[in-house]
C-alpha cells in the first residue's frame, strides 16, 4: 500500500508549518533587526547562515530514518525543537533591545534549534514521501507538497503582517508563540498513523553512516544534482535576507508593510509552482530543463527591473516586480523540486532519506552562503558611503547573473526529452 492523494496532502500540511515557522525568522525578525534596531545586515545574516549550516546534518537526519525504522519521530520531534527555535528567536530579538550580549546568546542558541528542527523533520518528511509515495505520482507529489509549504509561508507572512500593526516588542511574541503552538498541533495531526500504513517503511538496518552516504555519492546522477542544487539554490537565496530591509530602506515601508511583501512574494511563487504543477505534472507539457532556464531567466530579468526601480526610485512598481520574482523563483523551484523526488527512488534501494538529506545538504549550505554573502556586501557597500539603493541593487545584479549560470548549468546536465517533464539527466 503506498500514500493515497489525502494522505499525500495531510503531509504537505507540514510543510506548511515549516515553512511557517522559517519565514518569520527570515523575513521579520530579519527586517526587525537591520531596521527597527539598526544592527548590520550580516548579524542576522549569519544568525540565518548558523541555522542552515547546521542542516548539514541533514544527510544524517535523512540516513537515520531510513535504517531506523520510524519516520515519524523524526518529524514531530523535529518540528518541536523548530517551533521552540522559532519562539526563542523572536525573545531574541526582543532581548536585543535592552541588552546587546544576552539577546545575542538567545538568538544563537535559537538558531541552531532552528536548523536541528528543520533538519529532523523536513528531511524525515521528504523521505516518507519519497517512499511511501508511487513512482507515477513522485513528481505530483512534490508539486501538492510544495505548493502547500508555500501557500503555508504567504498566508503566515500576510497574517501576522496585518496583525504586527503597529508594532510592538510584546504583539510580536503573542503571535509568534501562537504560531510556534499552531504549527506543532498541525504536524501531529497531519502525520499520526500514516506511517503504519505503508508497507515500504524502512526496518532497521546496521550500516555506518559514512558508508552509506559514500554509496550515494558514488552514484552519478546524485552527484551532479548535489553540484547543480548548491549553485542554484546559491542565486535563489542570495535576496532573502535583504529584500525586506531593502523595501525599508530605499523606500521606506513599516515593518507590516515589509512583512506583507514577503507574503506577495510567496505568494508569486505558489503561481509559479502551480502553473508548473498544471502544465508539466498534469498536462505533461514540457521538460524540466525547460521550466528552469525559464524560471531562472525570469527571476533573472525581475532582480534586474526591481534594482533600477530603487535607484530610480518608483515605489509603485516594487509589489508587482517582487510578485514577478516570486513567480519565476516557483516555476525554477517546483521542477528542481519534482527532479529531486523522482531522482530520491532511483539507484540503491532504502536510501531515499541519505539523498534527500545529501540535496537538503547542499540547499542549506547555499542557502545559508547566498544569503549571508548578500546581507555581508550589502553592508560593506553601505559602510564605503554608497547610497542604500545603488548597495542593495549590486547585490541583486550579481544574483541576476548567478541564475544566468544556473540556466546554462541546466542546460548542459538535464534532459531535453518532454516525455518525463521530471527527468534529470544526460540521458
Amino acid at each position: 500500500m503506498t500514500l493515497s492523494w489525502f494522505q499525500i496532502a495531510r503531509l504537505g500540511l507540514v510543510q506548511a508549518a515549516l515553512g511557517a515557522i522559517v519565514v518569520l525568522t527570515t523575513s521579520t525578525l530579519n527586517r526587525l533587526m537591520v531596521v527597527e534596531l539598526a544592527l548590520p545586515a550580516v548579524l542576522p545574516g549569519l544568525l540565518v547562515a548558523l541555522h542552515y549550516g547546521i542542516q548539514l546534518t541533514r544527510p544524517q537526519w535523512g540516513f537515520r530514518s531510513d535504517t531506523g525504522g520510524n519516520r515519524t519521530r523524526w518529524i514531530i520531534g523535529g518540528m518541536v525543537i523548530l517551533a521552540l527555535g522559532g519562539f526563542g528567536a523572536a525573545c531574541g530579538v526582543v532581548l536585543l533591545q535592552s541588552s546587546y550580549w544576552a539577546g545575542l546568546a538567545l538568538s544563537i542558541l535559537a538558531y541552531a534549534l532552528i536548523g536541528l528542527g528543520v533538519g529532523a523533520s523536513g528531511t524525515s518528511l521528504l523521505a516518507l514521501l519519497a517512499s511511501g509515495t508511487a513512482p507515477h505520482r513522485r513528481a505530483a507529489a512534490a508539486t501538492i507538497t510544495w505548493l502547500m509549504m508555500i501557500f503555508g509561508i504567504a498566508m503566515t507572512a500576510g497574517v501576522v503582517g496585518s496583525l504586527l500593526h503597529p508594532y510592538s516588542p510584546a504583539l510580536l511574541l503573542k503571535i509568534v508563540g501562537a504560531v510556534s503552538l499552531t504549527v506543532c498541533a498541525v504536524t501531529v495531526l497531519a502525520v499520526w498513523g500514516i506511517e503504519a500504513r505503508v508497507t515500504v517503511q524502512p526496518e532497521p538496518e546496521a550500516l555506518p553512516f559514512r558508508e552509506g552516504l559514500a554509496e550515494i555519492w558514488a552514484e552519478p546522477r546524485a552527484r551532479a544534482f548535489t553540484i547543480f542544487v548548491f549553485l542554484s539554490m546559491t542565486a535563489y537565496f542570495m535576496q532573502e535576507l535583504i529584500l525586506e530591509p531593502f523595501a525599508g530602506l530605499v523606500f521606506g515601508l513599516t515593518p507590516g508593510q515589509t512583512t506583507s511583501l514577503s507574503g506577495m512574494q510567496n505568494g508569486g511563487t505558489f503561481l509559479g509552482m502551480l502553473l508548473v504543477g498544471i502544465v508539466a505534472t498534469g498536462l505533461k507539457r514540457g521538460a524540466l530543463r525547460t521550466w528552469v532556464i525559464a524560471g531562472c531567466l525570469g527571476s533573472c530579468a525581475a532582480l534586474c527591473l526591481i534594482s533600477l526601480i530603487g535607484t530610480l526610485g518608483i515605489a509603485a512598481l516594487l509589489s508587482p516586480l517582487v510578485i514577478t520574482l516570486g513567480f519565476f523563483n516557483g516555476m525554477f523551484a517546483v521542477a528542481a523540486i519534482g527532479s529531486m523526488m523522482a531522482l530520491a527512488g532511483e539507484g540503491r534501494t532504502r536510501r531515499e532519506g541519505t539523498r534527500m538529506g545529501l540535496w537538503g545538504a547542499a540547499q542549506a549550505v547555499a542557502a545559508g552562503f547566498g544569503g549571508l554573502t548578500g546581507a555581508a556586501l550589502v553592508d560593506l557597500m553601505r559602510l564605503a558611503q554608497i547610497g542604500d539603493a545603488q548597495a542593495f541593487g549590486t547585490v541583486f545584479t550579481i544574483e541576476a547573473a548567478l541564475f544566468i549560470a544556473a540556466a546554462l548549468m541546466a542546460m548542459r546536465i538535464m534532459s531535453r526529452a518532454p516525455a518525463h517533464p521530471y527527468a534529470v539527466a544526460g540521458e
